[in-house]
């Protein structure tokens, strides 16, 4: 421990010191005898030894949900007498303590022990946590030992998923057995339409209600059921608002629901964080594919750079043809705007989740100010209605709207667009 003066030292030796002055000055014995007990307390308090305290913190879990409580342990023992030690827990900005009356203060005797439980809630992230400050006092009080004690545990705290009724429907499907109806017809469960009988038709696709209708054989054409390659673009050059309710955590949010839900849904789900620093995850599937993805997400961070970036920088395995590709952005960053265009113009299934800038932009009060927020909303409206031509649907997602609803407004365009087409 690293000792520090406190008030009471300085105030000591400024006592002893004018008792000695005052006793040469006056010629007065008795002042010497005044400040002896001051130096007494001096010379007993600036010999005692450094406490030897030993800290241990554990975590009751590595992983939790945003918000959820996530106990942890404190343990603190000393094989010396320390008349007053106080223990406060350093933690990150976005994790918090949860009932709990940190820093405490008490006292150790000879090998004693003290064990605090604590409950830690944070927001969604990536942490580190176990910094922990000590300041041990003696009963003089006129020094004080600090220390810095890490003992290091690793906490995900993984965003707490929106609540959607309906993903988005991929145009092409692939090979694979999954939970979505392909348009092609073939073997499967979803009804598509009759046809005549022809040879090589299987006995039991035979629909003999029609077929005693008709007065001929009629067979039954079904949509087989496969899974789809889905691929969540997520825009990270910019970001504004709140760590946990701005552009970016709103962002991260919703593309770890998409991913856990497409998962569900047995779909190969791959991740694309487009920004400052690229990160790619290939599309796969599984449990394990869900915790990876996660994991990438929690490390995403808005990193300036100014280094333009399309998509030839995004490895070709991790956007495999006809696959639906679902961007996350607030639509701010020509780079990422661009890599869109280019993804659309290579022919993929593209759908937009633009979360709304202009809610954390304040106009200003002036009337250029107000000239240049009309043309900048002028702008971004243009962006948008290039898109639409391009067949590219965008929905706004704002804090008073759930994902829910704006994913159909996504659904409701891109079946606009697919009966145009036809």
């Amino acid at each position: 421990m690293t000792p520090r003066p406190t008030p009471r030292l300085t105030g000591y030796a400024a006592l002893v010191l004018l008792g000695l002055l005052s006793a040469l000055a006056l010629r007065r014995a008795e002042l010497v005898v005044a400040a002896a007990p001051f130096a007494l307390v001096l010379a007993l308090g600036l010999t005692r030894p450094a406490p030897a305290v030993r800290v241990g913190f554990t975590l009751g879990a590595e992983r939790a949900v945003e918000g959820d409580p996530v106990p942890a342990t404190l343990r603190l023992r000393s094989d010396a007498p320390v008349a007053r030690l106080e223990a406060r827990l350093a933690l990150p900005s976005g994790v918090e303590l949860d009932g709990a009356s940190l820093p405490a203060a008490f006292r150790l005797g000879w090998e004693d022990e003290r064990e605090l439980e604590l409950e830690l809630r944070a927001r969604w992230g990536s942490w580190s946590l176990g910094d922990i400050r000590l300041r041990a006092r003696d009963r003089f009080g006129v020094l004080a030992w600090e220390q810095q004690v890490e003992r290091e545990h690793p906490l995900r705290t993984y965003p707490r998923p929106e609540q959607l009724r309906r993903l988005l429907s991929p145009a092409h499907t692939q090979a694979t057995t999954g939970n979505e109806v392909s348009p092609v017809r073939g073997e499967g469960l979803e009804f598509a339409d009759t046809r005549p009988f022809v040879a090589g038709d299987r006995v039991r696709s035979v629909n003999w209600r029609a077929s005693a209708r008709l007065g001929e054989l009629v067979v039954n054409e079904r949509h087989p059921e496969r899974n789809a390659d889905v691929v969540l673009f997520l825009d990270s050059f910019a970001d504004a608002g709140p760590a946990d309710t701005g552009i970016l955590g709103r962002a991260v949010r919703a593309s770890a629901t998409l991913a856990e839900l497409y998962l569900r849904r047995r779909d190969r789900v791959g991740l694309v964080a487009f920004g400052g620093t690229l990160r790619w995850l290939e599309p796969r599937g599984g449990l394990v594919q869900h915790y990876r993805l996660v994991d990438a997400l929690l490390e995403t961070r808005v990193r300036f750079s100014y280094a333009w970036k399309n998509v030839n920088v995004i490895p070709a395995r991790t956007l495999p043809p006809r696959a639906l590709v679902i961007a996350v952005t607030p639509l701010l960053d020509p780079r990422a705007v661009g890599a869109l265009l280019d993804l659309r113009a290579r022919g993929f299934d593209l759908a937009v989740v633009e979360v709304a800038a202009d809610q954390y932009a304040v106009p200003g009060s002036g009337e250029l100010d107000d000239l240049a927020w009309r043309l900048w909303a002028l702008r971004r409206n243009a962006l948008r209605t290039n898109l639409g031509a391009l067949g590219v649907a965008v929905a706004q997602w704002r804090d008073d709207a759930p994902l829910d609803a704006v994913l159909e407004g996504v659904r409701t365009y891109r079946r606009h667009v697919a009966v145009t087409r036809r």
